[in-house]
């Protein structure tokens, strides 16, 4: 990642450009395809699991920023070395122990043990509405989990460098929404701010890695100009995204990444509505020499 001096409350280490052309994964010939399903899987883990622990939006997206640190770059984790199960636990562990809500590793590893079981027949939502009363996690299968959750989240440590800082666009969103003077000129403010926030919650699971590539301020700018523009909302003066040190070009790059959120998650869900996206080493390596076979078989 490369280094922000003086990190602020708005400001995160950014992704650099070596980083998201080699990752260790390719290095280590996973399918590039295959690697942004497994990514996604993993966040879509993070979200369910978060919800289940009753744990703030901002703690997940937390979570689901580190765990798509963790892969970048030719020096990051590699999904042939290490499983994105184990990263998954270790990025909500991570980031919820020196919180106001800290997890035990029990619960936290019977959550992610409840998702496993019902994914993909039951849909994410659906787990979380259930709850994971029924889930039971053996003492043996408890001990195997806490021991890889401890290793793993050692190993996250040393390849992020112990850089865990994460800001946030939420409360800036709101901030320009005020700014903006939305909620005293529109009946639709409200609204405009749900919607806002819904993109940069869908933001999270975005293949181009929009939290690791842009600031918080452009996030929220181009959650705002997004909501507007769909729930007919018009916003005071022209070019107003430049107040909030914005420029048009960058706008429109995440605008259109945003817009292409939904096609992107409805795409991954119907590829593998009929199977299970691999998150052991075990799966990835056995769904590597299944695709090789195939490829190979006349």
């Amino acid at each position: 990642m490369a280094p922000v001096i003086g990190l602020s409350h708005i400001a995160n280490p950014l992704a650099t450009p070596d980083q998201l052309q080699t990752t260790a994964s390719q290095l280590d010939r996973i399918p590039d395809a295959l690697e942004i399903s497994i990514r996604f899987e993993g966040s879509r883990l993070i979200q369910a699991a978060g919800v289940l622990l009753h744990l703030p939006q901002e703690l997940i997206a937390e979570a689901i920023i580190i765990f798509s640190r963790f892969w970048l770059g030719s020096e990051g984790g590699s999904l042939a070395e290490y499983a994105a199960k184990d990263v998954t636990a270790a990025s909500l562990y991570l980031v919820t122990k020196p919180s106001a809500h800290p997890v035990s590793p029990r619960r936290l590893l019977s959550v992610l043990a409840y998702l496993d079981k019902v994914r993909p027949s039951l849909d994410f939502e659906s787990a979380c509405k259930v709850g994971p009363e029924n889930c039971f996690l053996s003492e043996g299968s408890y001990q195997d989990g806490r021991i890889a959750l401890v290793h793993t989240e050692a190993q996250m440590l040393r390849i992020l460098g112990y850089q865990t800082h994460v800001s946030l666009p939420y409360a800036i969103c709101i901030n320009y929404l005020q700014a903006l003077d939305v909620f005293t000129t529109s009946e639709k403010g409200q609204t405009l701010a749900k919607r806002a926030f819904a993109h940069l919650n869908s933001a999270l699971f975005s293949p181009q890695l929009l939290y690791l590539t842009h600031q918080p301020p452009a996030l929220a700018t181009a959650a705002i100009y997004l909501a507007a523009k769909e729930i007919g909302v018009k916003l005071p003066g022209e070019e107003w995204w430049e107040v909030f040190d914005v420029d048009r070009e960058e706008l429109g790059f995440v605008v259109v990444a945003l817009i292409s959120m939904e096609g992107f998650i409805v795409e991954e869900v119907q590829k593998w509505a009929n199977s299970r996206v691999p998150l052991t080493l075990e799966d990835t390596q056995a769904w590597i020499d299944r695709e090789a076979w195939n490829r190979a078989s006349p």
